[in-house]
């Protein structure tokens, strides 16, 4: 165990696989990585966000991208192994964290990943106009999103910084009655006009508290592919987009600046 800044990380180490860690902070599982095979993603939502890194270009092609949010570099790994020449930004405000995982997960010294340790609108606003063709936010503070992390003002940075065909994917959590989740939707959509969600249908019944993928761009999303992929993965997951997903927002208001509050803390249960 190590202090850093957001509480106490722990490296695990994965009794399936010799050398895969599974990250820890409080407690609270925050990413996996086998360094043997990047390309393995072995938490649901990071698979759905690797459907997004897969699709977001054709098979092989180098893309640019910001993480916001770093943790152990699970999906900037990903990047780096399924699109060799990537040019990777990620922006991982916890220095410690940063150092621990260089240090006891290091990245493919040829994997073009800088990671610069800022607060993520901070190093979002560093970004050049249109330089990403994806941005990926995950960013967690305590296992809650950071509220300035919610709001139209930060996706309309987030929409200043892609392409016109890029693609923003955001993690999001929440649970009954996901009042969150559709505050979240209706933020994006006032920012983005293509949108698509990707979650376990019962987290979308408001059934349990987990994770979901909100998927957006200025440009028509592959939207049947991802539903392909999402439905085959070890835990299927549905995809809602178009008139369903406005409906499942119930009346929504854009979340602004002035209104925004953290993501509602997961119950204790989620993490046994």
């Amino acid at each position: 165990m190590e202090a850093v800044d957001g509480g106490l990380a722990e490296l695990l180490p994965d009794r399936d696989r010799p050398r895969a860690w599974t990250l820890l902070i409080d407690g609270a599982p925050q990413s996996h990585v086998d360094l043997d095979d990047p390309s393995y993603l072995s938490f649901e939502y990071q698979r759905r966000l690797g459907h997004v890194i897969d699709l977001v270009a054709p098979p092989g092609k180098p893309v640019q991208v910001v993480h916001l949010g770093g943790g152990a570099l699970s999906l900037a790994r990903y990047t780096a192994a399924t699109r060799p020449r990537s040019t990777q930004q990620v922006v991982e405000r916890d220095a410690a964290l940063v150092q621990l995982v260089r240090r006891e997960l290091p990245l493919d010294p040829n994997a073009r990943i800088r990671v610069r340790s800022v607060d993520a609108r901070e190093g979002l606003a560093k970004v050049p106009d249109g330089w990403a063709d994806l941005v990926i936010a995950d960013v967690f503070s305590g296992a809650r999103t950071p509220a300035h992390l919610t709001s139209a003002e930060f996706v309309t940075e987030v929409r200043r910084a892609v392409k016109d065909s890029g693609v923003y994917a955001a993690n999001l959590a929440d649970g009954p009655p996901l009042a969150h989740l559709r505050g979240q939707i209706a933020t994006v959509a006032s920012v983005f006009p293509e949108l698509a969600l990707v979650a376990d249908p019962t987290v979308l019944r408001g059934k349990r508290f987990g994770n979901a993928v909100l998927v957006a761009s200025g440009r028509p999303l592959p939207v049947a592919e991802l539903t392909r992929r999402a439905a085959s993965d070890p835990h299927p997951a549905r995809v809602e987009h178009g008139r369903e997903l406005l409906d499942f927002t119930g009346g929504a208001a854009p979340v602004t600046d002035a209104v925004a509050v953290a993501s509602p803390a997961p119950p204790p249960s989620v993490f046994r």
